[in-house]
């Protein structure tokens, strides 16, 4: 092991920033389905889903609840476990590229491969 693996300070740090870069994402998309609640579940709607709004809730507590609890490191396994199951349906359902063409695909896809990385951290 070299001097980095070594300092459990620089590990710890290490750590602190990576769960609070990964939370940012989460925490800022729940805020701002606050925000933009209405339309927000009008767009869910759009795509299919049932109960919009109560399913739109349960997303705001995953992102910004669970994204402030991950950045604090308070029980951070099991949050990104749960925040790791919500991406999937939520990148099946609102990121498929199918029907679309150039940028709008292009876009999409990197969406998915935007939330693969994310199950990945």
């Amino acid at each position: 092991m070299n001097a980095i693996e070594n300092n459990a300070t620089v590990m710890n740090a290490a750590s602190l920033a990576g769960r609070i870069l990964l939370a940012l994402l989460f925490i800022a998309s729940g805020w701002g389905k606050i925000g933009g609640f209405a339309g927000t579940a009008a767009y869910m709607a759009s795509k299919g889903m049932p109960f919009a709004e109560v399913l739109l809730v349960g997303a705001i507590a995953i992102e910004l609840v669970g994204g402030l609890m991950i950045a604090v490191g308070y029980q951070a396994r099991w949050v990104a476990l749960a925040t790791f199951l919500f991406i999937i349906p939520t990148t099946l359902i609102f990121h498929s590229p199918a029907g679309l063409e150039g940028q709008a695909a292009q876009a999409q896809v990197i969406h998915i491969l935007k939330n693969l990385s994310i199950m990945g951290g």
